[in-house]
């Protein structure tokens, strides 16, 4: 028997999100951030960010016994962090780093665009391996660990400390968890080679979780720039093909990763597995065999756009339900079902921890809507452009 069920690590962060008003919708953010131009906002809502927090604290609330491993600074933002997880008694292992920042972003989301961030990573540019708690590592089922390209010290010299960290863990009988986020484009990490990293890392990881459009960029960039460059005007997951996602989550497998996630948004999540029986030899999973060499898409969840609240962490929330599932011993169904709901209703959450439904209730809400699963490697390209109402370049081409 672990202690804990997970140990989280990584990035953790104080999301700022000014309230816009709700009957306003806009149509593009020159309609937002336009010089002398005033926009009439409501509450600066202070909301715990980051992987650690929000992974985890959905975590707890799904029943799950949780250790969050991170850092803050000593100023004002650090302690808010502080005082928010100890109301939830998860602050145990987040170090205080005198005389240094607290990562902090603003969320700029007016309804009707995609989310802007403006991110200062403060005292994470000093975190590194040597904040790595293995001995707790050791007593838990399974480590989290996300975002590479927020740590300098995790992407530098071709991601040494990321491949030595989960190369260590992975020989703990610990399931091993990966998650990500896009790199800034004019950033050091953009200029970072991060297939060659990858293809280094993921042999240790057995279960890894990026978005889509996190996922295509790190690990097909040619083909993220293509697609971007014909995305300009519209949200950029709906102009990838089915063949690409194939093409991306097999890919990702055939690097190592056992179990791949890709978080989509209003499309929903894929998910990719390869042979999940060396996740099982650890003997803190019991996963079936339902689990092997699956190509899964789990359709988005209907929305409510009148209970919206707030859009920032509704990935970590589908992953943290996802990973609960899994260390249920749930199925490959009922586990992108779990990912798929669970960040549906994180959109209806400014608290992750005292809104978000507890796992009994999301099990009803779950068993009451109907989201079929789709064997992708069944499905034609045009049923899926169809369903999602993509258009590829060469449509646009041909249609000329």
């Amino acid at each position: 028997m672990k202690k804990y069920d997970a140990v989280i690590a990584g990035y953790i962060c104080v999301d700022l999100i000014p309230e816009f008003k709700k009957n306003r919708l806009f149509t593009s953010i020159s309609d937002v951030l336009q010089p002398g131009k005033l926009i009439e906002i409501g509450n600066l809502n202070f909301i715990l960010g980051g992987i650690v927090a929000n992974t985890g604290m959905a975590m707890k609330k799904f029943s799950k016994k949780i250790y969050l491993n991170g850092v803050i600074g000593d100023d004002f933002i650090g302690k808010i962090v502080r005082e928010r997880l100890d109301e939830v008694e998860l602050s145990e292992g987040i170090k205080t780093i005198k005389n240094c920042g607290t990562a902090f972003s603003f969320v700029i989301a007016p309804p009707g665009i995609d989310r802007i961030f403006l991110e200062s990573l403060g005292c994470s540019n000093i975190f590194d391996r040597s904040y790595i708690n293995y001995d707790v590592i050791a007593q838990s089922r399974l480590f989290h660990f996300g975002y590479p390209p927020l740590f300098e010290h995790f992407y530098r010299n071709k991601g040494d400390q990321l491949i030595k960290m989960f190369s260590k863990i992975q020989g703990m009988d610990v399931v091993t968890s990966l998650d990500f986020s896009l790199p800034d484009a004019e950033s050091e990490s953009a200029k970072v080679n991060w297939p060659e990293i990858l293809q280094e890392v993921l042999p240790f990881i057995d279960i890894f979780v990026p978005s889509l459009e996190e996922a295509l960029l790190i690990m097909m960039p040619y083909e993220y720039a293509q697609i971007h460059s014909f995305s300009q005007d519209t949200d950029m997951i709906d102009k990838i093909s089915l063949d690409t996602i194939r093409k991306l989550g097999r890919k990702i497998i055939d690097f190592g990763a056992k179990v791949v996630l890709l978080k989509s948004g209003h499309q929903g999540a894929y998910l990719f597995t390869s042979d999940i029986s060396s996740i099982n030899e650890k003997h803190v999973l019991n996963l079936k065999e339902t689990w092997n060499h699956r190509e899964l898409w789990c359709n988005a969840y209907p929305v409510n756009n009148n209970k919206i609240k707030n859009s920032s962490g509704a990935g970590d929330t589908s992953v943290a339900a996802f990973l609960s599932a899994i260390l249920d011993g749930e199925g490959p169904d009922a586990s992108l079902k779990y990912a798929a709901i669970a960040g549906r209703n994180n959109l209806y959450c400014y608290d992750i921890y005292n809104e978000l439904n507890n796992w009994s209730d999301m099990t009803k809400e779950m068993r009451s809507e109907t989201n079929e699963i789709i064997n992708i490697s069944l499905l034609k390209e045009s049923e899926f452009s169809a369903i999602n109402k993509i258009t590829t370049k060469e449509e646009v081409i041909d249609a000329k």
